[in-house]
């Protein structure tokens, strides 16, 4: 029901997104390395954030799989004043998932985005129930020290084949320009 062309571009779409939004300074390296198997419950963090784009055609949650470790902390948190560790990350992972959202709306004009919602990784061998037609994990390394994961779970409403070309000059969003 998912041809391998349209797992492919999410994938990609994904990958774009999260080497773009989930790094806070210009400087910084983001990795994004796919993984083998489907099994987004082995994950070691033990909290999820999960964003959800939904069509007529499809959902697709997009789940990172997070701790609040020193290292992860001080990456993500610097100058968030009192804000929570999981409040700042649900606000990054809210742009990573805003620019998937913008990329899929150049082949699906009605999309919905969701809100981040934070939840133990238990809640996560739940997705079964939702009946994917495509699952994908992700490790995720921002500047050789902060690590963690993504999933991407897809399920298909009717039949979904798309292509990305990611080869294209992306628009440049979120400027307000002074007349």
């Amino acid at each position: 029901m998912i041809s391998d062309q349209a797992r492919r571009s999410v994938e990609q779409i994904f990958i774009k997104a999260a080497k773009a939004r989930l790094i806070l300074d210009s400087g910084d390296f983001c990795d994004v390395a796919p993984l083998g198997g489907d099994k987004a419950g082995e994950m070691p963090e033990k909290n999820i954030v999960v964003l959800t784009i939904s069509s007529i055609l499809f959902r697709l949650l997009l789940i990172f799989h997070i701790d609040e470790s020193p290292t992860t902390r001080a990456y993500f948190v610097r100058d968030a004043g009192d804000k929570s560790f999981a409040e700042v990350f649900s606000e990054i992972g809210n742009l990573c998932c805003g620019a998937m959202n913008r990329e899929l709306l150049n082949h699906f004009p009605d999309l919905g985005m969701s809100t981040p919602t934070l939840l133990s990784s238990r809640c996560v061998s739940f997705l079964g129930e939702l009946q994917p037609g495509y699952l994908a994990r992700f490790a995720i390394t921002i500047n050789g020290a902060v690590e963690l994961h993504a999933s991407i779970c897809l399920s298909g409403y009717a039949p979904l084949d798309f292509a990305v070309d990611l080869c294209v000059a992306e628009e440049e969003t979120g400027v307000l320009e002074m007349f």
